[in-house]
């Protein structure tokens, strides 16, 4: 009997407290959002709040399946399920698009996204390949190089999909290997040693990858900003200079003046490898600005594009291509500080049609204007709890791969809530991520059953195994 409940109480009980509730307020919520006279009743498989019970049954149910097996047995099937999800990544590139995407693969009257599949098997191989090649204080080259192919592989192919919004969600893992020690040092000493026949140690934007990386976001808005500009010069007449061309400019006469500077000022000693650097980041960033631009102005199509100068400010068009953004935000502060009351909502409600995919991307907005700021801040810091519980959880582990498994979730649900939630306020553009345990959508609440279930599966066996 005592083991019976030492068993049980290894399960986490707060993490699974949380999760029901944000459950039972997501289920509630697209009942209001979604409601339908003619089918008042909750489990109605016709409606989406019934559709959506019916997807939590089947998540609920695979989470049972894998709580009947052992920790060590999800490890080894780890590679299995990466395959087999990622032939379903390839199978859909062959089916017709939807809504310009090609994501869904149809099952009967259902259909599934292999893209939601592809976050919990990609963590779970991530997890796999580190743990695997590394000792517990190491992580080798090869287990590096495995991580990144892993991760740049499922995001190549979820781009191809034309699936912006989970392969942003996928950046999310580099923050992952940024917490297991991982730099990229490797692969920059290698191109700067070996290639061009320097005797770096480290680099500094190696190590700190991640930082580079909120740089490279802050400089790629700054591209996004001016590459389309005109700007004409009374010094070139008849001339219109792209903005592109400006920031190419921009960057060769600063690197000028640094190279000057660095023949100027710094010791022979230390000039060989500044240039060094100093040419590296400006072959770097000219190379970036013409990715970046030719992206913008060749790859990406129109709606991607008028997000982004929206978002930018480079346009104004509210009730046009500003529509979904502008009446969510309205929805939302529509709400004030208590809310309108549960199935009032007025902006956000289905038979104003006045909030587009109120079920989906903007469902925060009919919970905004139904409860107010109170139940915005409430469902905030429901949020914010299980967000630190789950790091908690990793961080309590033994075994890397469950460490590296639950922090990969920790990210996944933090990007996913606070890309949905600005999407909602005005702050993000739109992108079409759903906010989870709340938006309609099969795939995703499965998704997000099954990563949580296979978290409190690993940890509840966390003292059996040492890796």
């Amino acid at each position: 009997m005592s083991s019976i409940r030492e068993k049980s109480e290894s399960w986490d009980l707060l993490t699974i407290i949380l999760v029901v509730i944000l459950l039972t307020m997501g289920v509630v919520n697209l009942y209001s959002a979604a409601y339908n006279a003619n089918h008042t009743s909750i489990f109605d498989i016709s409606t989406l709040y019934g559709k959506q019970i019916m997807w939590i049954g089947i998540g609920l149910f695979f989470g049972i399946v894998i709580s009947l097996i052992e920790s060590e047995y999800i490890i080894k099937l780890t590679p299995i399920a990466f395959i087999v999800v990622t032939i379903l990544l390839v199978l859909v590139l062959f089916t017709e698009p939807i809504n310009g995407a090609r994501s869904w693969l149809g099952i009967g009257a259902f259909g599934v996204q292999p893209s939601e599949f592809s976050k919990f098997t990609t963590s779970l191989m991530l997890a796999y390949v580190i743990s695997q090649g590394s000792s517990r204080k190491m992580v080798s080259n090869q287990s590096l190089v495995s991580a990144l192919l892993v991760v740049v592989f499922t995001m190549i192919m979820v781009l191809i999909q034309n699936d912006t919004g989970t392969f942003l969600v996928f950046t999310s893992f580099f923050f992952v290997m940024y917490r297991e020690g991982i730099t990229m040092d490797p692969i920059i000493l290698f191109f700067l040693n070996n290639v061009l026949g320097y005797k770096f140690k480290q680099t500094w934007f190696g190590v700190h990858f991640i930082p580079v990386l909120f740089i490279i976001t802050f400089f790629s808005i700054i591209i996004l900003y001016f590459t389309d500009s005109i700007y004409i010069y009374s010094f070139l007449p008849g001339y219109e200079v792209p903005g592109w061309l400006i920031l190419l400019f921009s960057i060769t006469v600063l690197s000028l003046v640094i190279f000057v500077i660095i023949q100027q000022f710094v010791s022979e000693r230390s000039k060989r490898k500044l240039r060094a650097v100093l040419f590296l980041l400006y072959f770097i960033s000219i190379g970036f600005v013409g990715l970046v631009s030719y992206t913008y102005l060749n790859v990406l199509q129109v709606h991607q594009k008028d997000r982004i100068d929206l978002w930018l400010g480079k346009i104004q068009d509210q009730d046009g291509k500003d529509y979904n953004r502008n009446r969510a935000l309205a929805a939302v502060g529509s709400g004030g500080f208590s809310g309108v009351g549960y199935q009032e909502a007025l902006l956000s409600s289905p038979r104003s049609k006045h909030v587009p995919e109120s079920e989906t991307d903007f469902i925060f907005s009919v919970f905004s204007e139904e409860w107010g700021f109170l139940g915005s801040g409430t469902l905030v810091i429901l949020f914010t709890i299980l967000l630190i519980r789950i790091i908690m959880i990793a961080e309590r582990q033994k075994s890397r791969f469950s460490r590296i498994y639950a922090n990969s979730v920790a990210m996944i649900l933090f990007y996913h809530f606070a890309i949905n939630v600005g999407m909602n306020i005005g702050l993000i553009p739109v992108i079409g991520i759903p906010l989870p345990f709340f938006s309609y959508g099969g795939s995703a609440i499965m998704t997000f059953l099954v990563m949580i279930m296979i978290l409190l599966k690993l940890d509840s066996q966390r003292k059996e195994f040492l890796e």
